[in-house]
């Protein structure tokens, strides 16, 4: 409880006093727990792809609300300056999959500011193709006896993966990943193979095999 009372007061210290940017983009930086949260939340802008860096060296590999309170900025910061992102593709990618729903989310909503960044595009679309592909393999070789959190993380990174190319889908070549995964078990998996061949007026075999599918959440797709 003091822990928790003495995180409130550091973030109401933070949200309620007159820091400069350069101050929030420490905390941002050096701070604690606290210290990050409130700062990105308070955060106006950023001044430099140095500020962008150090921003996105906190939207992976640190506690769960920082991460979660810096991708609720991300698709705002990202739609400001989308210059400052582009060397980000591997964070990009790492972040899409988070445990977190919603910082899986907020991430992919900012990714649509950097479409027209070619060079981006192209990069980032050749490894999400290649890691969905490596998911693929992984989820079509477990056994029934694997454990149930075992099989449920690495569908939950498959479906935000295929999420992603459904926003992408105009950059990656989609027929290998329609072909490895429209026979996935889970449903949710070939729920999004079903929403990406919507986006498509060809693959008439493969949209029509799905619209018999077993499951109406792919059937209606």
């Amino acid at each position: 409880m003091q822990n928790l009372n003495e995180d409130f007061n550091t973030a109401l210290n933070i949200y309620e006093n007159d820091y400069s940017h350069e101050d929030l983009i420490n905390f941002l930086k050096n701070g604690n727990v606290a210290e990050k949260q409130a700062s990105v939340l308070k955060l106006e802008k950023l001044s430099s792809s140095d500020d962008a860096v150090i921003l996105m060296q906190n939207l992976t590999g640190c506690d769960g609300k920082i991460r979660e309170a810096v991708s609720f900025r991300l698709p705002e910061f990202v739609s400001k300056n989308p210059e400052y992102f582009t060397d980000f593709v591997d964070i990009f990618l790492e972040a899409i999959i988070d445990i977190n729903g919603n910082i899986c989310r907020n991430t992919i909503a900012s990714l649509e500011y950097l479409k027209n960044d070619e060079k981006f595009c192209l990069d980032f679309c050749e490894k999400l193709a290649s890691k969905t592909l490596e998911l693929v393999k992984i989820v079509k070789k477990f056994d029934p006896q694997d454990g149930k959190y075992k099989v449920n993380k690495e569908i939950f990174k498959l479906y935000w993966y295929l999420e992603t190319i459904y926003h992408f889908s105009e950059f990656i070549d989609i027929k290998e990943i329609i072909l490895e995964t429209k026979d996935i078990t889970d449903y949710t998996i070939r729920e999004k193979t079903a929403k990406i061949l919507s986006k498509f007026d060809d693959f008439e075999e493969f949209k029509q095999e799905l619209k018999q599918d077993k499951n109406y959440y792919v059937r209606r797709v």
